[in-house]
C-alpha cells in the first residue's frame, strides 16, 4: 500500500510504495506434520520391534530372516525426521510472543538432540544391513556386530528416549504457562515423560510413548486451529 510522507516545512507530499510484504503465516493445517511424524515413527518402530530381538547381545539371527523388513523400517526414519522439524515449527509458531526463552531453549535443544540420535541409531542399524549384504557369513556373531548392535541399542533405547522425555517435560511446562494445549494433555505429558525417563532401557514398549504423545498433541492443535478458523469465518459473515 502507498505510504504518504508529508513535510510541512516544504509543503511537499510524497507518495511511496511500500516494499515490505506481509510475513508468511503458518497454515492452520500444519499440525498434520506431527501426525505424519507419529505415524511414520510408529510404523518404523513396530517393524523393528517385530523383527529385531530386544537383547542387544543376541547373535544376529534376524539378519537372515528379517533384513528386508528392517530396511523398510529404516527408510521411514528420514521422512519422520523431516516431519518432526515441521512439528517443532508448528509449536513455536503457536507459542508466538508467549515463548519463554529458557524453556524454549531446552524445548528446541532436546527436540533436535532427539532427532539427531534417532538418525544416528538408524544409520548404525543401516550400516549393519549393508555390512551383512557384503559379508553375510562373517558378520553375525562377530565382535563388530556386537559393538554395532549394542551401540544402536544404547543410542536409541537410552539416550534418545531420555531426550524425548526432556522434550515432553519442557513442552508440557510451556503448555501450562501459555495454554499451548489443554491442561490435561500437559499433565499427561508429565506422567508419560516420567515413565519414559525411568523405563527406557528396561521396558521395550516405551519406545511408542513419544510418537503417541506427539500424535495426541498434533490432533489437539489441528482440531483447535480448525475450530478457530470456522469461528473466524462465522464472525466475518456476521
Amino acid at each position: 500500500m502507498p505510504n504518504r510522507v508529508d513535510d510541512p516545512s516544504l509543503g511537499v507530499v510524497d507518495t511511496r510504495t511500500s516494499l515490505v510484504r506481509p510475513g508468511l503465516r503458518t497454515p492452520r493445517a500444519a499440525a498434520i506434520a506431527g501426525i505424519i511424524f507419529s505415524i511414520l515413527l510408529i510404523c518404523s518402530l513396530w517393524l523393528l520391534w517385530r523383527s529385531v530381538p530386544v537383547d542387544p547381545l543376541e547373535a544376529g539371527s534376524w539378519l537372515h530372516t528379517h533384513s528386508r523388513r528392517v530396511s523398510l523400517a529404516l527408510n521411514f526414519v528420514p521422512f519422520a525426521g523431516v516431519a518432526f522439524f515441521w512439528f517443532l515449527g508448528v509449536l513455536r509458531d503457536r507459542l508466538g510472543q508467549r515463548e519463554d526463552q529458557f524453556f524454549a531453549t531446552v524445548f528446541l535443544g532436546s527436540g533436535l538432540i532427539f532427532l539427531g540420535m534417532l538418525f544416528v541409531a538408524a544409520s548404525a542399524m543401516g550400516g549393519l544391513i549393508l555390512a551383512y549384504s557384503a559379508a553375510s557369513g562373517e558378520l553375525p556373531g562377530s565382535a563388530t556386530f556386537a559393538f554395532a548392535r549394542a551401540f544402536t541399542y544404547n543410542v536409541m533405547q537410552i539416550y534418545a528416549l531420555k531426550m524425548a522425555g526432556v522434550f515432553m517435560i519442557t513442552t508440557s511446562t510451556l503448555a501450562l504457562k501459555t495454554n499451548l494445549t489443554a491442561r490435561w494433555i500437559a499433565l499427561l505429558g508429565y506422567a508419560l515423560a516420567a515413565l519414559l525417563l525411568v523405563g527406557s532401557g528396561y521396558l521395550d514398549w516405551v519406545l511408542f510413548i513419544f510418537p503417541a504423545w506427539v500424535l495426541l498433541v498434533s490432533l489437539y492443535i489441528l482440531i483447535d486451529n480448525l475450530r478457530e478458523s470456522r469461528s473466524a469465518t462465522a464472525d466475518q459473515r456476521a
